[in-house]
């Protein structure tokens, strides 16, 4: 298994598809997520890099949302979730968007003269299933994502 580095919430060896089930309903959800930061200021850094993460996975452990795999670039994150049927994407990023960017411009007072409009992140994100591709290869770009960014993370 790789170590996990500061910039990861987990890394899980991978396995064959295991079926979540619900109350009524049994279900196999992966979604790639990403999102950036408004303006694309390279703010996910230290302390506001531990409390975003902290923020996310509190959002998804109400949300009964499974965290697969993620990485925090200094200005866009990338997570490969599994979503339950009951919660849409929209809504799920609607929560953790919300909820982080709310939270962390009132614990971190400095980001207010960077983001004086309250808005953290940027608008919109980006979402995949993993159907077209399968779940190893998601999981293998998250993996390298965190030595070799893309020139688009700088």
């Amino acid at each position: 298994m790789k170590q996990a580095t500061p910039e990861s919430f987990t890394f899980r060896e991978p396995v064959a598809m295991q079926y979540q089930k619900g109350k009524h309903s049994v279900f196999y959800h992966r979604y790639h997520v990403v999102w950036i930061t408004k303006y694309r200021f390279k703010v996910l850094k230290g302390a506001v890099q531990q409390r975003v993460r902290e923020i996310i996975r509190q959002v998804c452990n109400e949300n009964d949302v499974e965290i697969i795999s993620g990485v925090l670039s200094g200005d866009h994150v990338h997570m490969f979730v599994s979503i339950p049927p009951k919660l849409s994407v929209s809504d799920f990023m609607r929560k953790v968007k919300g909820r982080s960017s709310h939270k962390v411009q009132l614990e971190f007072p400095a980001l207010k003269k960077r983001y004086w409009g309250r808005h953290f992140w940027g608008r919109g994100y980006f979402s995949t299933t993993s159907g077209a591709i399968t779940d190893d290869v998601i999981l293998q770009y998250l993996e390298n994502h965190i030595d070799k960014p893309t020139d688009a993370s700088r």
